[in-house]
């Protein structure tokens, strides 16, 4: 039986999708099926290791891999550059409402 990609390759690949226009959009965010990811990787079953790798290889490529058990999410990491930021006040006042509960 033939070797199927490695998860540097698959991952190379995911991050390629991000620039595809489909499912009405021109790019950007997407989830993929576990079957679609199967088939990327000429598999019938993949490892916990080997989405862990594939997470690894997109990091590196700019993206963030999301296991949500039955399918994955791929986002760029800049999406999350102006999320708002937890302060010390924040942290102060969740500490403080967490001993009076």
């Amino acid at each position: 039986m033939a070797e199927g990609p490695t998860e540097q390759q698959v991952a190379r690949q995911l991050a390629r999708l991000y620039e595809v226009s489909f499912g009405g959009r021109e790019r950007g965010r997407y989830r993929i099926s576990m079957k679609h990811l199967r088939g990327l990787m000429k598999r019938r079953r993949l490892l916990e290791r080997q989405r862990r790798r594939i997470a690894e290889e997109l990091f590196e490529l700019g993206f963030v891999f999301i296991d949500m058990e039955t399918f994955f999410v791929v986002l760029a990491q800049g999406t999350f550059s102006s999320y708002r930021r937890v302060n010390d006040r924040a942290m102060a006042d969740l500490t403080t409402n967490d001993l009076q509960e």
